[in-house]
C-alpha cells in the first residue's frame, strides 16, 4: 500500500512562538475563545488534516516571574478534553487528540473520558500521553518536588497498561489489576463497538521515553530537528515497536514544524524579522534556561561559551541534545537563544521551499507526517493551508478529501 503523508496541528491559540501571543494578528483572548478556537479547527479540517493536538500544562513553567509576564502560557487556555467535546458537533473527520499526564491523573479516570470522546465523536478521540516536566504542576497536585525521570516513567507504563486493558485491550469482559501504583476492581471495559479504542500518542525521547513510546504509541512526535538525527530516530522507534510484536508501520513518526511563509524567501524573511523583534531578550534568554533544566544563564555573559551545566529531572534528552550542540558547534549563549527562540523547526521561505522540504524527509524515510505548529495564529494556519497543502496535492503527496473510512492512524 502507499504511504500516505500525515498532517496534525499542534495548536496553541496563542501561537508556537514566545512573542507569538504579541503580534497583531493574534487575539488578546486566543486561548479561551471558543469560537474563534473552533474556527481554527475547521479551518484545519479543510485543509484534511489528520489530527489536531491540543496541549495541557497544569501549572506554570519553571521560569522566572519576569519571564512568566510576557508569555501566553498553555494553562491560558481551556482544558483540553473539554474543549475537544465540544468540536465534536463542529468537526466530522479531524481527529481530537488531548494532553493528559500520566503523573497526576488517574487511569480509570482517562480510560472513561477519552472512550466517552471516542463515542462522542465516532472513533475520532486521541490521548497525548505525557509524563509532566515542570516542579509546580507537582506541587500543584500536592508532591512537594517533581518526581525523578526513572519514576516517573515506570508510572507511565503501568498506567498505559491500566488505560489499555480498561479500553478492552485484553478482550475479557471483565478488566482487573494489582501493581504498584494501581488498584482496578473487576470493571467492564469502557468500549463502544463497532468503535476502535482512542489512539494513543507520545513525544519519547530518552531511552525510557522511546520504549514505552514504541511499546504503546501509534503517533510520536519528536522535536529533533536535523535530518539524520530524525531519519535514525525513525529507524530506531520502527525497531523497538518490532520487539513489541508490532508492525513498524503502524508507528507513525511525525518530527515537529513550523513555518513562516511568503510568496519570495526575502518576504518571508522580513515577515519572520518582525516577528523575532516582538521577542523581549530576557524571555529567550528565560526559555534557554527552561530547555537546559531549569538552570540559571543570566548573570553569564551572553557571548560567551556555554558552560558545563548538571543535568536535572526535567526533560532530559533535550538538555542533553542543547548541550552537546552547543559543545560539538561552540555555541555561544548568545547562539542558544536565537536557535531555541525558533521553537520547532521552522522554516522561512516559499510554499515551495516548505514542500519541497516535507517531500524530501517524507519519500526517504525521515518521516511518515509532520505535527505542524504555527507561530502565530491565524495567519501562519491560514498560509500553511492556503499555499502549502494545495502544493503537497499537487505533487500527489496529500490526500484531496477525507477517504470514507479515514482513521487518524491505521491500528497497531
Amino acid at each position: 500500500m502507499t504511504r500516505q503523508l500525515r498532517l496534525n496541528a499542534f495548536l496553541k491559540p496563542a501561537g508556537e512562538y514566545l512573542a507569538g501571543w504579541r503580534h497583531p494578528d493574534s487575539p488578546p483572548d486566543a486561548g479561551v475563545n471558543f469560537p474563534y478556537v473552533s474556527r481554527l479547527v475547521q479551518a484545519l479540517e479543510a485543509a484534511k488534516f489528520d489530527a489536531v493536538f491540543i496541549p495541557d500544562l497544569a501549572g506554570l513553567p519553571d521560569t522566572h516571574p519576569t519571564v512568566l509576564e510576557r508569555v501566553a502560557v498553555v494553562n491560558d487556555t481551556f482544558e483540553p478534553v473539554s474543549l475537544l467535546a465540544a468540536l465534536v458537533p463542529l468537526t466530522t473527520h479531524i481527529g481530537l487528540f488531548g494532553t493528559v499526564s500520566t503523573s497526576y491523573s488517574d487511569p480509570l479516570e482517562v480510560a472513561r473520558i477519552f472512550a466517552t470522546l471516542q463515542a462522542l465523536s465516532g472513533g475520532r478521540a486521541g490521548w497525548n500521553a505525557v509524563t509532566s516536566l515542570n516542579h509546580g504542576e507537582a506541587v500543584n497536585f500536592g508532591g512537594s518536588a517533581l518526581a525523578d525521570h526513572a519514576s516517573r516513567y515506570a508510572r507511565a507504563e503501568e498506567f498505559a497498561d491500566v488505560v489499555l486493558g480498561l479500553w478492552g485491550q485484553g478482550g475479557q469482559p471483565f478488566f482487573e489489576h494489582g501493581g504498584q501504583h494501581f488498584t482496578i476492581s473487576p470493571t467492564r471495559p469502557f468500549t463502544s463497538p463497532p468503535l476502535s479504542r482512542p489512539i494513543i500518542a507520545q513525544a519519547g525521547a530518552s531511552e525510557a521515553g522511546k520504549q514505552f513510546a514504541a511499546r504503546v504509541a501509534e503517533v510520536i512526535f519528536t522535536n529533533i530537528r536535523e535530518y539524520d538525527g530524525v531519519k535514525a530516530y525513525r529507524a530506531d522507534l520502527r525497531k523497538r515497536a518490532e520487539t513489541f510484536g508490532r508492525h513498524p508501520d503502524n508507528v507513525i513518526i511525525c518530527p515537529n514544524l513550523e513555518t513562516v511563509i511568503a510568496p519570495t524567501r526575502d518576504e518571508a524573511q522580513e515577515k519572520f524579522g518582525r516577528l523575532k523583534a516582538l521577542l523581549h531578550p530576557r524571555v529567550a534568554l528565560g526559555d534557554v534556561e527552561y530547555w537546559l533544566g531549569g538552570v540559571s544563564l543570566a548573570d553569564l555573559p551572553l557571548d560567551a561559551p556555554l558552560p558545563p551545566l548538571p543535568v536535572t529531572e526535567k526533560s532530559v534528552s533535550t538538555q542533553q541534545r542543547w548541550y552537546q550542540q552547543a559543545q560539538e558547534q561552540r555555541l555561544t549563549i548568545r547562539d542558544l537563544v536565537h536557535r531555541i527562540a525558533n521553537g520547532n523547526h521552522t522554516l522561512i521561505g516559499t510554499p515551495q521551499d516548505v514542500a519541497d522540504h516535507i517531500e524530501h524527509w517524507f519519500t526517504t524515510g525521515a518521516a511518515d507526517g509532520f505535527n505542524v505548529a504555527f507561530p502565530y495564529l491565524p495567519t501562519t494556519l491560514t498560509d500553511f493551508t492556503r499555499w502549502v497543502v494545495p502544493e503537497l496535492q499537487r505533487r500527489n503527496l496529500f490526500r484531496k478529501d477525507y477517504g470514507a473510512a479515514h482513521a487518524v492512524q491505521a491500528r497497531a
